[in-house]
């Protein structure tokens, strides 16, 4: 248990100060909780005594009322202070989940499930905020307040404070076990929930596979089998802490009834008065609710820590080193040095070397799988090479900061993927600081301004989460306009045309050739007139280049090249009869 709450303690962060805070005024809620057993008693000895007057009434409706907004106060202050916590313990965590998912190979994204980062950073952190700070304070607060119950109750007869301890120390004992046991069932219960989230996720995002193939309800077998393994490993922890909720329940019930019996006993016996015994049989329906809201907050303590581990496993993805340093390079060439990488044990580029000069365009061409796309992004360096070098400007990419490595590049990738935001705000994403004129101006040379000016809030138009709301190739003209106000130095297109309607093509590949003018340019290409006016084309073939040259010395020569360029002529001559 001790583990757990350092744990807990830990993971708060800068949030201990307000947990502290709760717990200080936790111990004068007890204080006013203790007023009312003080207002119980004084009307008991007033009516043993037989006290005819008013005043015993009025003074003990006094502690009452000051018991009752006593309470009210500090548990509304005690809350806020826990929900702050709460909140922001998580929200910073989540925060750095973001950073930190930065940092790692883009490989991870590929070999882990998205629904298992979902499920960490929503469903296992909802119950560490939730429950996180609810749990230390009532733990370490009921402890304290438990305390200050029993001194009370061994100041006003030690044999029942005697009762209470003892009673206390079992419903504690069987408390402990119980929080024992849970280890073995609660990791199946946080694995089921985000499992349970790649599964729904997987499945509304599938959904139109799902219906084009008429699989609704038959094509669902991994969500229904998430379904009843979260629905399996709830029912575990249920039949786990059932007996000992019981036992716990008994524990209370049978020490109560012992104090009451005991009450009576010394009352007979002499050892007791009348007003001490009727006050103790009290006591016996108060004394244990302190301690009862302990061991609730104690049989869901592994519930949070484990939660805390769950979240805990993505700071120990592997980063990239980022010991690097800002640099601003005066050359933007771009150099492969006997590059080898692999995704796990599949190679996929061997031993390729490559100069990509200054303010060049360099054209890459090759079958699917060659590699094209993978050489691309190791110059972002979204993973890191195997084997050999890549420099920019003649410094190792390893050597830059990730962001001032970024600051040289803009990338325009075949699927576009826009935030669930404004567009002026998707077109700004790669330049928070740019004027509206200036995003107008970049929407202009990409050939989308028209047609953000029809729509009925033209640049404040929010767009659906990965821009659904708009056309594929209207998405492509976006993220082009991204990449021109950003205005990078080296520019790396991947099939950056693929999804442009014919009747803007021409005037997208101007804007393109505006963009490109005085910049290092790299791009994946298929289309005949993007090519041939590359300065130089590189010609990939099972993770190899396997010819380099311009249009005109590759075109002549049998090889990829030319079957290439033979395929893109037959399909311009393909006629519907």
């Amino acid at each position: 248990m001790i583990e757990v709450l350092r744990k807990i303690w830990q993971f708060a962060g800068e949030e201990r100060k307000n947990i502290n805070k709760s717990i200080f005024w936790g111990f004068f809620y007890a204080v006013f909780h203790m007023l009312q057993v003080g207002a119980i008693y004084y009307i008991l000895l007033a009516l043993t005594d037989g006290t005819d007057t008013s005043r015993p009434a009025w003074t003990a409706l006094g502690l009452l009322l000051a018991s009752i907004a006593g309470r009210a106060v500090i548990n509304r202050f005690t809350q806020l202070q826990q929900t702050h916590a709460g909140y922001f313990m998580v929200a910073n965590r989540r925060i750095a989940i973001g950073d930190k998912l930065k940092r790692i190979p883009m490989g991870y994204f590929n070999d882990t499930s998205l629904g298992e980062i979902t499920g960490v950073a929503t469903t296992v952190l909802d119950v560490v905020e939730t429950m996180g700070p609810v749990v230390l304070v009532n733990i370490l607060g009921g402890l304290i307040n438990s305390a200050v119950f029993v001194l009370c109750v061994l100041s006003f007869d030690w044999r029942i404070g005697l009762l209470t301890l003892a009673g206390m120390f079992l419903y504690l004992w069987i408390t402990s076990i119980m929080e024992k046991r849970s280890a073995g069932v609660i990791p199946h219960r946080q694995e089921s929930e985000a499992r349970l989230v790649d599964a729904v996720l997987e499945q509304i995002q599938g959904m139109s596979v799902i219906k084009s193939f008429n699989l609704t309800g038959k094509g669902d077998r991994r969500i229904q089998e998430a379904l009843e393994y979260n629905r399996k490993s709830n029912l575990d922890i249920e039949r786990t802490f059932t007996p000992y909720m019981i036992a716990q329940e008994l524990s209370l019930h049978l020490f109560s009834v012992l104090i009451m019996g005991a009450a009576v006993l010394f009352s007979l016996s002499g050892t007791m008065s009348l007003p001490d015994a009727l006050m103790t049989v009290v006591i016996s329906f108060m004394v244990f609710s302190q301690i009862q809201s302990t061991g609730s907050a104690m049989s869901t303590l592994r519930v949070v820590g484990s939660s805390i581990d769950h979240a805990e496993q993505i700071n120990e993805l592997p980063e990239m080193d980022e010991k690097g340093r800002e640099i601003h390079p005066q050359s933007h060439d771009i150099s492969f040095r006997h590059v080898d990488f692999s995704y796990e044990k599949k190679a996929i580029l061997q031993d390729v070397s490559l100069t990509i000069p200054d303010k060049t365009t360099t054209a890459i061409v090759g079958p699917s799988g060659s590699g094209k796309t993978t050489l691309c992004n190791l110059i972002a360096r979204f993973w890191d090479v195997d084997g050999g070098a890549i420099q920019i400007g003649g410094a190792n990419v390893r050597d830059y900061t990730l962001e001032s490595l970024m600051d040289q590049i803009s990338m325009v990738f075949q699927r576009v993927y826009l935030f669930a935001d404004t567009i002026e705000n998707n077109i700004k994403f790669g330049c928070p600081g740019a004027s509206h004129e200036e995003v107008v101006a970049a929407a202009k040379k990409a050939c989308c301004h028209e047609f953000i000016s029809a729509l009925p809030d033209g640049y404040d138009t929010v767009v659906g989460e990965g821009g659904a709301s708009l056309s594929g190739g209207e998405k492509q003209r976006i993220s082009i306009a991204r990449a021109i106000l950003k205005d990078a130095p080296i520019i790396i297109f991947d099939e950056a045309t693929a999804n442009v309607d014919p009747e803007n093509e021409d005037k997208l590949q101007k804007a393109m050739e505006a963009l490109m003018k005085d910049k290092t340019i790299l791009m994946i290409a298929h289309r005949l007139k993007t090519v041939e006016k590359a300065d130089q084309i590189l010609v990939l073939d099972k993770g190899k280049i396997v010819q380099k040259g311009t249009h005109q010395e590759l075109a002549g020569k049998p090889g990829l090249y030319a079957d290439f360029l033979n395929a893109r002529r037959e399909a311009a001559g393909w006629k519907l009869t």
